[in-house]
């Protein structure tokens, strides 16, 4: 567990933890990647604005796999959950793919901005970065998450049903990617322990499902 007696002691529901070197990395490595996610959608966007669809790609890329890593390290207590969250990531991964390779690159985003139902390809994608900020506002309530949590669905939704046209919708995901990186940017300076939570509740469900385990074999 790289303990050391210079890691803090907290006191948890099932008993004390400490918040170790191994947190401290996972935590920072969770705040890069959500990092990574918000510089990739503002510069996707104003780069759409500025000069058009083509060599949009390494956006796209930056977003992908600042989402992947950041849901690799983020602490849920519920594992189904997170599960479900890196099944919804993955699904939307393959959904960008198959459209780019139909679509090819340049012409993927113009695309789904004319012929929206393309969305449903990587709606999940975005599904998973929705449970992420649905996570900060629930643990912090923090007023920037409510730009992931409700702008991101209505901007898309609101697309894929005709309601919004694109300049409306262009404009809520360009707001929402600024809350974005404005969380990002506030939870640096907080302490690892916020992010990993009461890790005593982690280590009792770690138990429990060990136990399940040998009692099943």
């Amino acid at each position: 567990m790289n303990t050391s007696s210079s890691d803090p002691v907290f006191e948890g529901v099932f008993g004390p933890y400490t918040i170790t070197e191994r947190d401290r990395r996972e935590v920072l490595g969770y705040r890069l990647g959500l990092t990574a996610v918000a510089i990739g959608q503002l510069g996707l966007l104003w780069q759409w604005r500025q000069f058009g669809a083509e060599l949009l790609w390494p956006w796209l890329l930056l977003m992908a796999a600042g989402l992947g890593l950041a849901l690799q390290w983020i602490h849920i207590y519920l594992r189904p959950l997170h599960l479900a969250l890196k099944l919804f990531w993955l699904l939307g991964c393959i959904g960008g793919l198959l459209l780019a390779w139909r679509l090819g690159p340049a012409g993927m985003l113009p695309s789904l901005a004319s012929q929206p139902l393309g969305i449903l390809a990587i709606g999940p994608f975005f599904a998973a970065l929705c449970g992420v900020g649905f996570k900060e506002f629930f643990c912090f309530r923090r007023p920037e998450a409510v730009g992931v949590t409700l702008l991101l669905p209505v901007a898309l939704l609101g697309r894929l049903s005709g309601l919004l046209d694109p300049a409306t919708t262009l404009a809520l995901l360009a707001l929402e990617s600024a809350l974005l990186l404005l969380l990002c940017l506030r939870k640096f300076p907080m302490a690892a322990a916020a992010d990993v939570g009461d890790k005593s509740v982690f280590l009792h469900l770690e138990r429990q499902r060990a136990g399940l385990a040998v009692e099943a074999s």
